[in-house]
């Protein structure tokens, strides 16, 4: 997203970062923390709106005291397109009226926990607030990303003008379910060396790769390689929360992973793959078959000439291992981050309560200033209460490197699978390489993007390779899908959040309403005369509704931005 450097040059740009008092949003820092001790099982509601049985009934749900009902207003206290948060006594649900029909769901976004109340509803699903997230009205099913689980729905019905919900506790309690998935019914020994889809990185795209296959019916071998040594984690919260641990960061258990017959094999890495027979090679020599491969490696730091790179106080933040690390060697000592880009920012952000000081080096005077503009970036680096100096050595006790990144494909690069001139796999719209049977997805890969009359870009979007993840899934399978969403993007720092939707490269303007001193605004960012993308920060939800604008296929036009006007763009359906 910008903000990324690749040569040093003489002169250094010095950010000194005042301890502030840091004041925490919970959506930018709260991680999901410890698993709840419901998030691996599947609540009612799963199969459609109004549906209290299970396809995979558990047997806590038969019993008519782990329900309960509640009168929760009058019908005529909700207006169509409106939405309500109500309280049942053993936990609460969103309450929502289209058209006429009542219905409800949970009412948090399993996500990161946002009040979906606050977010946009329209053509049967509801956005999220925070980070763009989509769920069916109807099933509670997710339609967009990011976040893995969908939400419970519950009955509601009218009875003597009163709207009445009946919801299962737990259901209430865990405000999320797992889409239902099929087993694996080959019998394979896990020591096999053939898989009838491997799926090389643990990332978003390929868990969602995984996840997806079993949710569609797939009940052949799944295995899934990464040269982590942890289970899939919420690698953006690394650089914003550098205390947290991998099993505070986790996205799914090995548990999780097994019942669903996903094999993981963690600390491998791939060196090697032939394509004429189908197989690849890791490093400690394993070597495996597949019929379906799926590619998605994300990105590396970006190589760096200087001197002591053996030195143990210098990192680039990859693991949980990595920010651990950082926090502990930082405390009440010199940090320096080398490099503008939202990584970097965000760790110097949350280093501030931590080291004695903390040093920002980059070549721009202003960060974000390629993907964000020049107004905004000066006005998010006031809030670092900045200090600029230049050609000064900095002491180091602890030192990040956050200077951009590229595509982690380099073991492609006798393979016959097809890279750019950057290093990235190209892609068609069904994420399918050159190569027949090989898929990729994610910051690896250039894709067609329909926006943009399928010219092919890189969106290294948390977000979008969920989308990546799944579209591969259902081409894999022979079902046609298409990427229909609207990029969406966050930072914190701060305790301030920054959010993103649509695609901004080569805009030609950025349209600001509200006040950029006080942080409470909405950029609107152009392109000839079209509205391309969006940034927002204490001004939700209006990325979402945005996105949602875009989402649906419509232009908003500059001069619709322009007048100062945007009271057509805020939603007004929550009470």
């Amino acid at each position: 997203m910008g903000g990324c450097f690749s040569k040093p040059k003489p002169v250094e740009v010095k950010v000194e970062l005042s301890l502030l008092e840091k004041e925490k949003e919970v959506d930018g820092l709260s991680p999901n923390g410890k698993a709840s001790p419901f998030a691996d099982c599947r609540p009612n509601g799963a199969l459609g709106h109004g549906s209290d049985d299970d396809s995979t009934p558990l047997p806590l749900y038969h019993k008519p005291r782990d329900y309960v009902e509640a009168s929760v207003c009058h019908v005529k206290d909700l207006e169509n397109g409106q939405m309500r948060e109500v309280d049942l006594g053993s936990g609460r649900a969103l309450l929502i009226k289209e058209h006429g029909e009542f219905s409800a769901m949970g009412h948090k976004c399993p996500h990161y926990g946002a009040p979906l109340v606050k977010g946009v509803l329209s053509k049967g699903h509801v956005r999220c607030p925070w980070h763009g997230a989509c769920f069916n009205i109807a099933t509670g099913d997710i339609e967009d990303f990011p976040g893995l689980d969908s939400l419970p729905t519950f009955q509601v019905r009218v009875e003597k003008d009163k709207v009445i919900i009946r919801a299962n506790k737990q259901a209430l309690q865990s405000q999320k379910r797992s889409k239902p998935m099929a087993r694996c019914s080959a019998v394979i020994n896990s020591s096999t060396g053939f898989s009838h889809v491997l799926i090389i990185g643990s990332g978003p795209a390929g868990l969602v790769c995984a996840e997806t296959l079993r949710q569609e019916g797939f009940t052949d071998r799944i295995v899934m390689c990464t040269m982590d040594r942890h289970p899939p984690y919420d690698r953006p919260k690394l650089s914003k929360s550098l205390d947290s641990t991998a099993e505070q960061l986790r996205l799914r258990s090995m548990e999780f992973l097994q019942d669903h017959d996903i094999e993981l094999l963690t600390e491998k890495e791939v060196v090697a793959i032939d394509v004429k027979t189908r197989s690849v090679t890791f490093e400690d020599g394993l070597r495996m078959e597949y019929r379906k491969l799926f590619i998605a490696t994300g990105s590396k730091p970006k190589p760096m000439n200087y001197k002591g790179k053996d030195v143990r106080n210098v990192f680039n933040i990859r693991t949980p291992e990595d920010a651990n690390s950082i926090a502990r060697l930082a405390n009440n000592k010199n940090a320096v981050i080398v490099g503008t880009s939202f990584v970097g920012m965000e760790v110097a952000a949350a280093l501030t309560d931590k080291a004695h000081s903390v040093s920002v080096i980059g070549i721009e005077s202003v960060p974000f200033k390629k993907a964000l503009g020049e107004k905004v970036g000066k006005a998010i680096m006031k809030l670092k209460e900045v200090v600029l100096k230049s050609g000064k050595v900095l002491r180091a006790d602890v030192c990040v490197i956050g200077a951009g990144s590229i595509p982690a494909a380099s073991f492609l690069k006798q393979s016959g699978i097809h890279l750019d001139s950057k290093g990235f796999i190209t892609v068609n719209k069904m994420m399918q390489t050159n190569v027949d049977g090989v898929f990729a997805g994610g910051d690896v890969v250039m894709f067609p993007f329909p926006p943009r009359n399928n010219k092919k870009v890189n969106i290294p979007h948390w977000q979008m390779a969920h989308v990546h993840g799944r579209v591969a899934a259902l081409s894999m399978m022979g079902r046609a899908a298409e990427i229909k969403t609207v990029p969406y993007f966050w930072s914190a720092m701060f305790g301030k959040t920054i959010r993103y939707a649509g695609y901004g490269d080569g805009f030609d303007d950025v349209i600001i309403q509200g006040d950029l001193d006080e942080l409470r605004f909405v950029a609107f960012y152009t392109r000839s005369e079209e509205v391309v993308a969006v940034a927002s920060m204490n001004y939700d939800p209006i990325v979402s509704r945005v996105a949602e604008v875009l989402g649906s296929g419509k232009t908003i036009k500059k001069r619709d931005v322009e007048t100062g006007d945007i009271s057509w763009l805020i939603d007004k359906g929550s009470q």
